[in-house]
C-alpha cells in the first residue's frame, strides 16, 4: 500500500476502484453489494448523478470560502431545509465535517450555555454504557463502549454511564415493554441526583442505537421519560443522530419516532451520503438566543465548518430524499428486510434477535438462543463472519462486544435507500451463506 496508514496493519484492505448503484467494484473485478452503506453512509447508493453534478458546479463557482470571514449560498438553503424537517424548535444549524466533530461541538455548546445561563457549576455528562458517539477524545469519552475506550482511559474526561434501553436482554420477563422503558429510564434520574440537581450539563444518547449494539430502538416511552427527566432538572437534551438520522430510521430525524424534541441534535453519515464529508449540529432557540444575547461568540470552530462543496452535497442528497420520496421507499423495503430476515433466520438457532426501524437493522448473535448466552470473544465471531460476507460479495458491519464491550456478537445493515427487492433477496441470501460458513 506504499505509505497509507491502514485502520489493519496486518490485514491491509482490499482497494475499491469503482462503484454504481447499490455495488462496489475493487481492481480485480469483483462486485460487492453494499449491506450498509458503509458505515451507514451512503443512503442514495452511489454514483448519483445529481449529487455528482451539484459538488461540480459549486466546485467551479466557489470551493472554499472561511467561516470567521464569509457564509455561502450552499450553506445558507442547506440550514434552511433542515430546519423546515427538524422537530420542535431547533432553529439554527452549526456544520462541521463528521459525526465525531458534530457530538464536540454539542458538548461545547452545552457548556457555554450554562455557563452563559448563569449556571457555570454545571458541568456533568451523562450517557450510556454500549453507545457510540465518535472517535475524538471528548466524543470517545462520551461513547460507553469499553473496548474502544480501554486503552485511552486515562486521556479521556470523566462521563457518567448508564444503562442502555436494552429490551433483549435486560427485560424482565414478567415486565411489560412500557414498564421496563420506565426502569431504564429511571437510571438518568437516580444518576442526576447523584451528582447533584444542578451540577449536570447534558445527557447524550442514540435514539437508535447504531455500531455497538447494533440497531437497538428504545421501547416506547422511554424517551418521552428522558425528555421529562431532562427538562425537570434542566439538563441539555443532546440527541446523536449521526447515524440514525437523515431517513435511515423512515423519519427525516430519527426522534420523531419516539415524538421527543432534543435541544441539540447531531447528524452526519447520510447528510452527506459519502459524496462529501459534512455534519450537523442543530440547536434549539432559546440555547442559540443565550449565546446571541451574551457573549454573541461561539468559542469552537474548525477550517472546513460550512464548507461550500460539502454544503452544496448535502442539498443535493436532502433534496434527493424530499423529491424522490426516499423516505416512503425507506419505510416499504423495511417491510421487505424485516419479512425477509425473519423468513430466513426467525429458527436459526444461533440468531437470538431481529431489531432495527427503517433500513437499520441488527441481528444478535448467539451460542444458546433460548439462554441468549454469547459466543465466547476468543471465536471472534464478527470478524469471522465480516470475512465471510465479504468472500460472498457482501459489504455488511458485524461487531463485536454488543452486551458489555467485550462479550456478545452482532450484525448491522443499513443498505442504500434505492434498493429494489432483488438487493434484499441477494443481501440475505449473501448473509446466511456467510453465517452458515461461520456457524455451521
Amino acid at each position: 500500500m506504499n505509505h497509507v496508514f491502514p485502520r489493519q496493519i496486518t490485514a491491509p484492505p482490499v482497494k475499491a476502484v469503482s462503484s454504481d448503484g447499490c455495488y462496489i467494484t475493487d481492481e480485480h473485478g469483483k462486485r460487492y453489494l453494499d449491506g450498509s452503506g458503509g458505515a451507514a453512509v451512503s443512503c442514495l447508493g452511489h454514483g448519483d448523478p445529481e449529487v455528482i453534478a451539484a459538488i461540480e458546479a459549486q466546485a467551479k463557482q466557489l470551493a472554499f470560502a472561511h467561516t470567521g470571514f464569509f457564509t455561502s449560498d450552499p450553506a445558507e438553503e442547506l440550514a434552511d431545509l433542515l430546519i423546515a424537517e427538524a422537530p420542535g424548535d431547533l432553529d439554527r444549524v452549526y456544520f462541521v465535517s463528521g459525526g465525531s466533530e458534530a457530538v464536540e461541538a454539542s458538548l461545547k455548546l452545552a457548556r457555554q450555555f450554562h455557563v452563559e445561563n448563569g449556571e457555570p457549576q454545571r458541568r456533568h455528562i451523562i450517557a450510556r454504557r454500549q453507545s457510540y458517539h465518535g472517535n475524538t477524545l471528548g466524543a470517545l469519552a462520551t461513547g460507553g463502549n469499553q473496548w474502544r475506550r480501554a486503552q485511552f482511559e486515562p486521556i479521556l474526561m470523566n462521563v457518567s454511564h448508564i444503562a442502555p434501553c436494552y429490551a433483549y436482554v435486560d427485560q424482565h420477563p414478567d415486565e411489560t415493554a412500557f414498564d421496563y422503558g420506565k426502569r431504564a429510564a429511571q437510571d438518568l434520574e437516580d444518576e442526576i441526583l447523584r451528582l447533584g440537581p444542578d451540577q449536570v450539563m447534558a445527557f447524550v444518547a442514540e435514539p437508535v442505537v447504531g455500531a455497538t449494539m447494533g440497531a437497538v430502538p428504545a421501547v416506547e416511552g422511554y424517551f418521552k421519560r428522558i425528555r421529562e427527566i431532562c427538562s425537570t432538572y434542566g439538563v441539555l437534551l443532546i440527541l446523536d443522530e449521526v447515524m440514525c438520522g437523515m431517513g435511515r430510521t423512515g423519519h427525516m430525524f430519527a426522534c420523531d419516532a419516539d415524538d421527543v424534541v432534543p435541544d441539540i441534535l447531531c447528524i452526519a453519515k447520510g447528510l452527506g451520503a459519502g459524496y462529501q464529508p459534512i455534519g450537523a449540529m442543530l440547536c434549539s432557540k432559546a440555547i442559540y438566543g443565550v449565546i446571541g444575547h451574551g457573549s454573541g461568540l461561539f468559542q469552537h470552530g474548525h477550517t472546513y465548518l460550512g464548507h461550500p462543496v460539502a454544503c452544496a452535497a448535502g442539498v443535493a442528497v436532502v433534496k434527493a430524499i424530499q423529491e424522490r420520496e426516499l423516505i416512503a421507499a425507506v419505510n416499504q423495503r423495511s417491510v421487505e428486510l424485516f419479512d425477509a430476515l425473519a423468513s430466513t433466520f426467525s429458527q436459526n438457532p444461533h440468531i437470538g434477535d431481529i431489531r432495527g426501524r427503517g433500513l437499520f437493522a441488527g441481528l444478535e448473535i448467539v451460542a444458546d438462543r433460548e439462554g441468549k448466552h454469547p459466543f465466547d470473544p476468543v471465536q471472534k465471531t464478527a470478524a469471522r463472519i465480516k470475512a465471510s460476507a465479504f468472500e460472498a460479495g457482501l459489504i455488511c458491519y458485524p461487531m463485536s462486544g454488543t452486551r458489555d464491550g467485550k462479550l456478545g456478537d452482532h450484525i448491522l445493515l443499513a443498505p442504500p435507500f434505492i434498493y429494489e427487492t432483488s438487493h434484499i433477496d441477494e443481501l440475505v441470501s449473501k448473509l446466511s451463506q456467510a453465517i452458515e460458513t461461520v456457524i455451521p
